[in-house]
């Protein structure tokens, strides 16, 4: 959380929390979409926010959500949905790419997507999840990483970790919904994920080729 004082009209959330209530990754909600018009007046505030991504609201009982990260606008991404279903209690969130259906099951919150919708990531498997929790920086290269390993690969767990590596102030991504899910539409399989510093994400693969991603969320500021 940033040391300035949260804009009125914004709710601050944590989205994909660990079974004990710890961790999550932050999400700024803005309720009222109206109140930044433009492109310019959005990124600003995604800017100032710093979370990774902050979602603007343009319609809420539509569920027409704007995805932006302190750098760019995002045709989908997983735990902003999420959170946002959660808050405002949708069942249908409306995007560029198509609808985004979200159910709520005791604790956890899901969603129903395509995993094509979501932005291109690389996927790099590693030999351990001993190697994935040491990583101290983003691996070397260029574009957004994912790096995960097995846990208990009988048992569908994995260890992960996420490097957007696109220059916006943004060194790891606490909780990826979006690269859940295309992990687990490449291995082709439920997947129960630890990610960041103890975050949990939860993804069932569907017949039809959807996907759903959950977990838990909770608030933090209050608008």
């Amino acid at each position: 959380m940033n040391d300035f004082e949260v804009p009125e009209g914004i709710d601050v959330l944590r989205v994909f929390c660990g079974p004990d209530g710890r961790h999550g990754n932050a999400l700024g909600v803005v309720r009222d979409g109206r109140r930044y018009p433009g492109n310019e007046s959005r990124q600003a505030l995604a800017r100032k926010l710093g979370f990774s991504e902050t979602v603007f609201v343009d319609d809420p009982e539509r569920g027409t959500v704007d995805i932006r990260t302190p750098g760019l606008r995002l045709p989908f991404a997983g735990h902003p949905l999420v959170g946002a279903a959660w808050l405002l209690d949708l069942e249908v969130l409306e995007l560029p790419v198509g609808d985004v259906t979200a159910r709520q099951d005791g604790e956890f919150t899901w969603i129903t997507a395509r995993p094509e919708w979501a932005p291109p990531r690389t996927l790099e498997r590693y030999a351990s999840a001993a190697e994935v929790e040491a990583l101290t920086e983003p691996p070397p290269g260029e574009g957004w990483l994912y790096v995960w390993a097995w846990e208990d690969e009988a048992a569908g767990r994995v260890r992960a970790r996420a490097f957007p590596r696109r220059d916006d102030h943004i060194d790891e991504d606490e909780a990826t919904g979006a690269a859940a899910m295309l992990l687990s539409a490449e291995l082709g399989r439920a997947l129960n994920i630890t990610q960041g510093r103890g975050s949990q994400i939860l993804t069932a693969p569907a017949p039809d080729g959807t996907m759903e991603v959950g977990g838990r969320v909770l608030l933090v500021v209050a608008s």
